[in-house]
């Protein structure tokens, strides 16, 4: 039977994906520097084969013949769904993918050393040699796919998502923040100025911060049997799902950063973890894409961490791993801090979108071939001072050298991060309409309710449904921005 041939594929396809991912997060936290270009190789050569394996023609043939075959719905469904990676796959040739894995890993390896010197001069060749790869694979998904080049690349991300419908949606987003980050500033100084903010105190041993992120980790839900938590220049999570590798980094003087990016990952972590095991060597059986991923990993950081019900639960925790205790009307202005700041990953989630959206416009920009790679600097400046009133010009450290993602060739993944905000937010507002008590539940520390409606919702459906459609199934309406700019204003304004 072909499908028999599939299921079999599916399975070596998987073994190559594990051996991808566990090498390609080892190289980001624990491989020595003079490893680098050793590993690139190794990764360059399994990433061709596992390309080759996933794209070779008689796949097609087998394909066409399962579908004739008598299969069940989930079956059909997991059919459907292969169908849909193999067209996406077969838009690169090997050759293609092992040039780009080669160059996207020593431009990673570099940008984690030139941006620590904020070197721009340095980086700058390389990160031109990247968008040159970027523009060469989009060209390549466009023609495949019938779509313009930059939905092509987010086509790889989120299924279904098009700059048509996310600009206007953008846009709206970014007039309202202009205005509301003011009003959200102003009401936080009114506060601050009638209860004067406690200071952190600064003294945070790692090895302390550590073990509070892992005790939260455990309560909140992650398997600690399945899993582990290491430090890396960039926060990620990784790995696969029975061996899911998170990552934070750490500074001494503030606790909440790295906690924040605990969470943050451990909310990728989770759906990685309830994805349904059965399907795990199929398409079906993965994660529905960035912005639903992102959903998941902005639910844990913003709507469960940033909650007061939340730290009613965890200020005892703190207390007991570092030794110090504070109340709640200590705690949440720091929570709930909002700061105009330069870097997108301690971003509240406030100003969060404006990063975001600055980044879409100018990926768009690059890979349409419109803005250069010399220029970068002074038009990230300048959208940075309209939006959030910073400058970088000085300081491409913190500018456009500040995320992996562009180093690493992932054009077209940023829109999901906002995207998944506002999923975020729906999604709570769904679960506490079903489960109007939920807050008393989580300042008790009991997750379960939670973890319950998002395992019924969104891990156990995997990919069996596109984005919005899986949005629509767990909520009862399409994406509603509402819904965010809702919570926005409840937690923050006036």
């Amino acid at each position: 039977m072909s499908f028999a041939k599939l299921d079999d594929l599916g399975r070596k396809l998987e073994a190559l994906e594990h051996a991808l991912a566990v090498l390609s997060a080892d190289e980001a936290t624990h491989m020595a520097v003079g490893g680098g270009a050793k590993r690139a190789e190794a990764l360059s050569a399994l990433a061709g084969m596992h390309h080759r394996q996933a794209t070779a023609p008689e796949i097609a043939d087998w394909i066409v013949a399962a579908e004739t075959e008598a299969l069940n719905e989930e079956q059909v469904s997991a059919l459907q769904e292969f169908r849909r990676q193999y067209t996406n796959m077969t838009c690169l040739p090997s050759e293609f993918v092992e040039r780009q894995t080669s160059a996207r890993l020593r431009s990673e390896q570099l940008w984690r050393d030139l941006r620590a010197k904020n070197d721009w001069a340095g980086f700058q060749p390389a990160l031109e040699g990247i968008v040159a790869l970027v523009r060469e694979e989009a060209a390549l998904r466009s023609e495949a796919l019938g779509l313009d080049p930059y939905d092509a690349l987010m086509e790889q991300y989120d299924p279904g998502h098009r700059t048509a419908d996310i600009t206007p949606v953008f846009t709206d987003l970014k007039a309202f923040l202009k205005g509301f980050v003011p009003e959200a500033l102003a009401v936080q100084a009114e506060r601050r100025a009638k209860n004067p903010v406690r200071a952190l105190s600064g003294v945070y041993a790692i090895d302390r911060q550590r073990e509070l992120g892992l005790a939260m980790m455990g309560a909140i839900g992650f398997d600690l049997t399945r899993g582990s938590l290491s430090v890396s220049h960039h926060p990620f999570c990784g790995g696969v799902p029975s061996d899911v590798r998170i990552t934070t980094r750490y500074k001494t003087t503030d606790f909440l950063s790295a906690l924040m990016g605990v969470l943050h990952e451990t909310g990728h972590a989770l759906y990685e973890q309830n994805l349904p095991e059965a399907w795990s060597h199929w398409p079906l059986g993965k994660a529905r894409g960035t912005a639903v991923h992102e959903s998941q990993s902005l639910f844990v950081e913003k709507q469960l961490g940033r909650n007061p019900a939340f730290w009613h639960w965890a200020l005892p925790l703190v207390e007991q791993h570092l030794g110090e205790r504070w109340s709640m009307e200590e705690i949440l202005p720091h929570v709930h801090q909002v700061e105009r700041g330069l870097i997108r990953v301690d971003a509240d989630e406030v100003t969060y979108p404006l990063h975001v959206i600055l980044r879409y416009e100018l990926e768009q920009e690059l890979v349409s071939g419109r803005l250069s790679v010399s220029d970068l600097p002074q038009a990230w400046d300048a959208k940075m001072r309209e939006y959030l009133d910073l400058s970088t010009i000085d300081n491409p450290g913190d500018g456009p050298m500040q995320d992996v993602h562009w180093p690493s060739a992932a054009f077209g993944y940023f829109p999901s991060y906002t995207l998944g905000a506002m999923m975020a937010a729906q999604q709570w507002a769904a679960l506490t309409k079903t489960h109007p008590s939920v807050d008393d539940e989580i300042a008790r520390g009991h997750f379960e309710t939670v973890n319950n409606w998002r395992r019924d919702k969104i891990w156990s459906q995997a990919s069996r449904w596109p984005a919005p459609e899986l949005l629509e199934r767990a909520t009862g309406e399409k994406l509603n921005a509402v819904h965010f700019t809702t919570h926005l204003k409840k937690r923050y304004g006036a």
